[in-house]
């Protein structure tokens, strides 16, 4: 009874806006003083906070942070639209495979999808559609896109469910990679096959000469250097998370500086963001701590393993079940809000079925992320259709057979985990 007063009380303060992680807090606050007493709360509070937000595997999240501020403030995004319209405009469509390719690799330096989204719209969308696309494929294409920086590493949406999950952090963030560059492909694929079918959606390409294209590498090259020293001193184990996290940091400033942008003004905004995203994050880790506190002392986790495991239908079955729940989830609530919740419950089942949990994690996060260009949120289309001046109806459309091929993505991760798990299996160890 307990467990469903709890959820019903964690439900109303979300509706009514309080943010995810004081939610989260008080719910937890409250199940324990309903099912333990006051003495246990008490304790509980005392021991939290610190234990909460003291880990060491922590630290990357910040940095992280810190270094797609950096590189937002540097303004390089405009610079890799037009170096990869460069090289694709030729074909017709070549202005939304850029701004594919450049949102995935802008993707890999924000680690935010709807700062993505944001710039991206004010890069790519406006520009497209004055070139003459379709502005619901130009919207809702961009909306997906900017889903990517939740699945590129370095992703803080990865890094923390490994601190949720207790999983390498190196081997989750790795194993987005994959997954993302088919999340990518299959958004060019998906622009194709629209605009073959309706070749007015998107303007005849416009061919660019060789000296064009090879000095539009400078302009891409920084990028893929930051991307290439963060992600490969942590796979070729030179570097720690935290280590490359701070690397990562040093080489956004130096492209701040480079660019010629690294003005007090841009370096203290960079900072304040920093800081209120990352106590965003401590404060949702520490309510979740709290939460698993309830949830340890009702013994909800056990009885639901052994629940699924009574019923007669196979572990497949299971994981379809979660991956609709997840995706309804994303309905309505942000990815760190779902990791925070259902995290601790969720996958002692996934192992129990002999799934491995970094699997599910690079799953559960592309699940999320259909949720963010769906109704009735849709975060990354309300970002989109605001920063564009377009409907939101328009981009919700627009969306739709971009999310479905992400959902298409999904359905070989289920089909073939080992798509997830063989970089991470290659990797040095940590």
């Amino acid at each position: 009874m307990s467990v469903v007063i709890v959820i019903a009380v964690l439900l109303l303060l979300l509706l009514i806006r309080i943010p995810v992680g004081f939610a989260i807090a008080i719910a937890g606050t409250l199940g324990l003083y309903v099912h333990s007493g006051l003495s246990v709360v008490l304790g509980v509070l005392q021991s939290a906070p610190a234990a909460a937000v003291s880990s060491y595997s922590l630290s990357p999240i910040p940095l992280f942070i810190l270094m797609a501020q950096f590189v937002v403030a540097s303004g390089v995004m405009d610079d890799l639209f037009r170096a990869t319209q460069v090289w694709v405009g030729r074909i017709r469509g070549g202005a939304g495979i850029a701004a594919t390719g450049a949102g995935a690799m802008f993707a890999a330096v924000s680690g935010s999808s709807t700062a993505a989204a944001a710039t991206l719209a004010h890069t790519s969308t406006t520009k497209m559609i004055a070139s003459g696309y379709s502005p619901r494929i130009s919207t809702g294409l961009v909306a997906v896109v900017g889903t990517l920086a939740a699945m590129v590493p370095p992703s803080i949406i990865l890094v923390f469910y490994a601190i949720l999950a207790e999983q390498s952090v190196g081997q989750v963030l790795v194993a987005g990679f994959l997954p993302g560059a088919m999340v990518t492909l299959a958004l060019i694929v998906t622009l194709l096959i629209l605009i073959k079918v309706n070749p007015a959606s998107a303007p005849p390409g416009e061919r660019h000469a060789w000296r064009d294209k090879l000095s539009s590498l400078t302009s891409a090259g920084p990028v893929l250097a930051l991307f290439a020293l963060v992600t490969g001193t942590v796979y070729f184990g030179v570097a720690t998370p935290t280590e490359a996290a701070a690397l990562g940091s040093l080489g956004g400033f130096a492209m701040l500086v480079a660019r010629k942008r690294a003005s007090w003004q841009a370096i203290k905004h960079a900072i304040v963001e920093t800081i209120n995203a990352s106590v965003m994050i401590l404060m949702i880790i520490l309510g979740a701590h709290i939460l698993g506190y309830f949830i340890t002392s009702t013994r909800v986790t056990p009885a639901v393993v052994d629940w699924v495991g009574s019923l007669n239908v196979a572990p497949i079955v299971v994981i379809i079940v979660l991956a609709i729940g997840y995706v309804i989830l994303g309905f309505f609530l942000d990815q760190i809000a779902i990791l925070a919740l259902t995290v601790p419950v969720v996958l002692p089942l996934i192992i129990e079925l002999g799934y491995d949990p970094i699997w599910f994690g690079v799953l559960m996060v592309l699940l999320a992320e259909i949720g963010l260009v769906t109704p009735p949120l849709g975060l990354n289309v309300f970002v989109v259709a605001r920063t564009a001046k377009r409907p939101v109806s328009e981009v919700f459309w627009g969306a739709a057979p971009f999310a479905l091929a992400v959902a298409a993505v999904a359905a070989l991760l289920i089909a073939f985990p080992e798509i997830v798990l063989w970089i991470p299996d290659t990797m040095a160890a940590e």
